[in-house]
């Protein structure tokens, strides 16, 4: 089809690829902010939030880098650095102001079938260990965000805080543990379809499911127009908007490669997979309350930081432990085995062969994950809960990430532990690359992509106003201004149904 013949086509405002959790805040903001725009969402999958978003596929923690110990390395000279765990504490904080507006204003169910109270805890063992936990704590407490963080190497203390970890254990070793009670467990799978129920009851909105997008081109008017297959019917059609969000988790890049945008040049993927143990014992499960995190593994990405987790699925609450990662070629749950050569492009084959290079460690140790038996992973949960028994737990698969690759210094390759933005110079499209903390970070990242690709709307008085009631601290640093992170926390806590627990006291 050439630009002359596509004046038939639909035309949205606002063409959203993928049902997951990006596209709903995305959708949401955008009809927010400005209620006459005209959206379609096209999903290949039937339903919303089936892959990166669903609650079994590691999109359950709400990451606000309380417990995570890889957002917050040692350096060479022994300090710790908490930057990068201020930056998420801040962005988690947002995502919450965002749910609380969307509560308020009855546009969300109540906030228990999507978030919960649930402390969050970094637990170690090893004299090395416990030294640096004990650095971390000193050093994210300098800071308002973590203040009320608790730290203990009191082993009645932890027993009375995680007995199941403590069960078992050799009464000699050294270990350590923090706690933080404002800690919550978020079903992202939950909310993101809430959020497209939402958005489905309202003028000019249309989700699609069973549908995929096959081609993207830019046509001489500027606008994008996108070829979609209708998998039901098998029959295809073309949509002409002058805006694209691709956010469908690992098949993100694909077809961000099929816009062939330059500054989505160089860019590649490298997958990987996961496995959780899950517990199948209702009097083991009612025995543990938190979110356990301990130190990955040499070599593990940091999306497979062990933890022990407690979660709320489909209303009923459950034990995880894992995630076990794994090496797969396929983007997606549901992808196909071809989807990472199918990636390998001219332009970005120099930076995954590089970044491969650079690399081979995390592959060694993704195939050995792999390999594992029934009794490797038995003796990895061990580590975190010694009395644990093989019949308690089964093998669930998890979701599929997507690292993101790309081009570094003289044309090589580096390998990101993160999310990314990529857009097109003149706004008209973005895609979201990469995984962790993605979720939980949502609200800040789209508000990073209004930015880049509505910047004239940004910057009026109405779209201001707006995000500014959505959002109180909307353009405030929360990492510089104590008071209002607790005038917020305060709000949040109210309307979410997450006013932190009692202080915990040590049990004799």
């Amino acid at each position: 089809m050439t630009p002359s013949d596509t004046s038939a086509a639909p035309a949205p405002d606002v063409v959203l690829i993928g049902a997951g959790i990006m596209s709903a805040t995305l959708g949401v903001l955008l009809k927010q902010l400005d209620p006459t725009l005209t959206i379609e969402i096209f999903e290949r999958l039937d339903s919303a939030a089936a892959e990166s978003s669903d609650a079994w596929n590691n999109a359950g923690t709400g990451h606000s880098a309380f417990c995570e110990l890889n957002y917050t390395p040692q350096l060479p000279d022994g300090s710790i650095e908490t930057k990068k765990a201020v930056k998420i504490a801040e962005q988690f904080e947002v995502s919450k102001q965002f749910w609380s507006f969307l509560v308020e204003q009855g546009l969300l169910p109540a906030a228990g079938s999507f978030i919960q109270s649930i402390p969050h805890m970094s637990f170690v063992w090893g004299p090395e260990n416990v030294e640096y936990l004990r650095k971390r704590h000193a050093a994210l407490t300098e800071c308002h965000l973590f203040a009320g963080m608790q730290y203990s190497e009191d082993s009645a203390q932890l027993r009375h805080w995680i007995p199941l970890v403590m069960e078992g254990r050799d009464p000699q070793e050294k270990v350590a543990a923090t706690r933080m009670d404002l800690g919550t467990d978020v079903n992202f799978g939950s909310l993101t379809r809430a959020m497209f129920q939402h958005l489905q009851q309202l003028p000019g909105v249309q989700l699609h499911f069973h549908h995929e997008v096959s081609k993207l081109r830019k046509a001489d008017d500027g606008r994008w127009v996108v070829k979609v297959h209708d998998l039901s019917t098998d029959a295809t059609h073309k949509v002409r908007t002058p805006f694209v969000f691709i956010g469908a988790g690992g098949g993100s890049l694909p077809l961000l490669e099929k816009a062939d945008i330059p500054e989505g040049h160089g860019f590649g993927g490298f997958p990987v997979s996961g496995q959780w143990l899950k517990c199948t014992n209702p009097a083991v499960i009612e025995r543990h309350q938190a979110k356990v995190y301990g130190k990955a593994s040499v070599g593990a990405p940091p999306m497979s930081v062990p933890h022990l987790d407690t979660r709320m699925i489909e209303g009923r609450r459950e034990l995880l432990f894992g995630p076990y990662a794994g090496f797969s070629t396929k983007f997606l749950k549901n992808g196909s085995f071809f989807d990472l050569p199918a990636s390998i492009q001219a332009n970005n084959i120099r930076p995954m062969i590089s970044a491969g290079l650079h690399n081979l460690s995390l592959t060694k140790y993704l195939i050995d994950q792999v390999r594992q038996s029934p009794e490797d992973r038995l003796a990895a949960l061990r580590e975190y809960l010694p009395a644990a028994e093989i019949q308690d737990w089964d093998l669930e698969v998890a979701g599929q990430r997507v690292q993101v690759i790309k081009k570094g210094e003289n044309g090589g390759g580096v390998l990101e532990f993160g999310t990314e933005v990529v857009s097109a110079a003149d706004g008209s499209i973005a895609a979201l690359l990469g995984a962790s903390p993605g979720a939980s970070t949502a609200v800040a990242i789209m508000l990073d992509l209004l930015g880049r690709c509505f910047p004239q709307q940004l910057g009026t008085a109405a779209w201001q106003a707006k995000l500014r009631q959505m959002i109180p601290s909307y353009g405030q640093a929360l990492g510089q201004d104590a008071a209002l992170v607790a005038q917020v926390r305060a709000h949040t806590s109210a309307v979410l149904g997450l006013e932190p627990a009692a202080q915990p006291t040590a049990q004799p």
